[in-house]
């Protein structure tokens, strides 16, 4: 479970590991969004349109079974997992992330 701040959610992303998308201010709703409906590697816990309402037990369990115990579930944790090692790639030696950083490094340095 997450509150979808960007750290955090970049933690997430790079290991591999699905979010329970709980969203409570500032970029937050944005990343959950990312998280939940670009990206389908999460469930949100709460609708930020809703932000105000108390969430129930049953809410919270329904999103926990379905991450943990549905198809959709493991599609969601397949598309994390994938994610996971394209991040790990991308900022490894080669990787594009990692050409970009040095590259910037390099303009900085002349």
């Amino acid at each position: 479970m997450s509150h979808c701040g960007w750290n955090s959610s970049m933690e997430s992303m790079s290991m591999g590991v699905p979010i329970a998308a709980w969203p409570m201010h500032s970029d937050q709703p944005r990343n959950a969004f990312l998280i939940t409906d670009v990206l389908r590697i999460g469930v949100p816990m709460k609708n930020w349109e809703r932000r105000n309402e108390l969430v129930k037990a049953n809410v919270v369990a329904e999103a926990v079974k379905t991450l943990m115990g549905s198809e959709e579930g493991e599609e969601m944790r397949r598309r994390a997992v994938k994610l996971g090692t394209e991040v790990k790639e991308s900022v490894a030696e080669g990787g594009a992330s990692r050409r970009e950083m040095d590259f910037f490094i390099s303009y900085i340095r002349s």
